[in-house]
C-alpha cells in the first residue's frame, strides 16, 4: 500500500538569518577617535561574528546530512545530525524551533536505520519544543507530529500514530484549507493506517477524498495519479470489488503509459 506522493518524515529545512554585529560601547573623543570608531565599525560589518559562524556551520552539517541521506549512508549521516544537533544547541539555545529541525533530522537517521527506540525521544521532544515556540496549529507541528505517527507506524503500534495523524490533519486542513496538497497527504496517511488494520471503511472515504484532491490540484494525468489510484484498487479488492478495482488498475496503467 503506497503512500501517494506524500514522503513522510523529510529531513527539515535551515532557517535562515541575519548575523549579528556587535559595536562598541564608546567611542574615543576627538575627530581621530571618531575615524578610528567609523573604521572600526566597518571592519565590524566585514567580519562574520561567532554566531553567524556557528549558524553557517549548521546549515552546512545540513547540507552535509541531507547529501549522505539521499545516498542511503545512515550512519555517517547520523554522525553529521549529531554535530549538527550540538551546534544548534549552543548556537540558538535548546528550546529554539531550529534545535526542533536538527532533533528531528537525527530521529530519522535512526529510523532509516531500524533504531526506532533511539528516534522516538527525539522525535517527541523535537514536538514539544515546536509547540512551545511555534504554537500547537503550526504547520510545523503538524510535520512533527505527522513524523512520530510514521514512527509508531513502522512498528506496528497504529493505536499511537492515529491521533498523531488526526492532529496533524486537522492542523493543515485549518492553517492550508481543505483543498491543498498538503491536505490531500495527511488524508491519505490516515487512510493508510485504517487499511492496514482491516478498517476498510474508515479508509475509503479518506482515499476518496484524497483522489478528488489529487486531481484538482495535480491533474488526472500527474505522474503520481497512479499511486494514488492503485491505493484505492486495492482497496476495492479487499471488499471483493474486483470490478471496480480493475478500473483503477487500467486508468493507473493508462496513465504510465502517456507519462513515458
Amino acid at each position: 500500500m503506497e503512500r501517494g506522493i506524500h514522503t513522510p518524515g523529510p529531513l527539515e529545512g535551515t532557517i535562515d538569518g541575519a548575523p549579528t554585529i556587535q559595536t562598541p560601547s564608546r567611542a574615543e573623543h576627538g575627530p581621530e577617535g571618531v575615524l578610528i570608531f567609523s573604521l572600526f565599525l566597518l571592519l565590524a560589518a566585514l567580519l562574520p561574528s561567532p554566531a553567524y559562524a556557528q549558524e553557517k556551520m549548521w546549515k552546512e552539517l545540513n547540507t552535509k546530512l541531507r547529501t549522505l541521506y539521499q545516498q542511503g549512508r545512515y550512519a555517517e549521516a547520523a554522525k553529521v545530525a549529531k554535530e549538527a544537533l550540538k551546534v544548534a544547541e549552543a548556537t540558538f539555545g535548546p528550546d529554539h524551533p531550529d534545535v526542533g529541525v536538527s532533533l528531528n533530522n537525527l530521529a530519522l537517521m535512526y529510523k532509516a536505520q531500524g533504531k526506532y527506540a533511539e528516534a522516538e525521544p527525539l522525535y517527541k521532544r523535537a514536538l514539544v519544543i515546536k509547540e512551545k515556540a511555534l504554537g500547537p496549529t503550526h504547520l510545523q507541528v503538524a510535520t512533527s507530529l505527522n513524523n512520530l505517527a510514521v514512527l509508531y507506524e513502522a512498528q506496528g503500534k497504529y493505536a499511537e500514530a492515529e491521533p498523531l495523524y488526526r492532529r496533524a490533519l486537522s492542523i493543515a486542513e485549518k492553517e492550508l484549507g481543505p483543498t491543498h496538497p498538503q491536505v490531500a497527504a495527511s488524508l491519505n496517511n490516515l487512510a493508510v493506517l485504517y487499511y492496514l488494520q482491516g478498517k476498510y471503511a474508515e479508509a475509503e472515504p479518506l482515499y476518496k477524498r484524497e483522489l478528488v484532491l489529487y486531481q484538482k490540484n495535480l491533474g488526472p494525468e500527474h505522474p503520481d495519479m497512479p499511486k494514488v489510484l492503485e491505493n484505492m484498487a486495492e482497496l476495492y479488492k479487499k471488499t471483493g470489488r474486483e470490478d471496480e478495482a480493475r478500473k483503477f488498475e487500467e486508468r493507473a496503467k493508462a496513465i504510465r503509459s502517456r507519462n513515458k
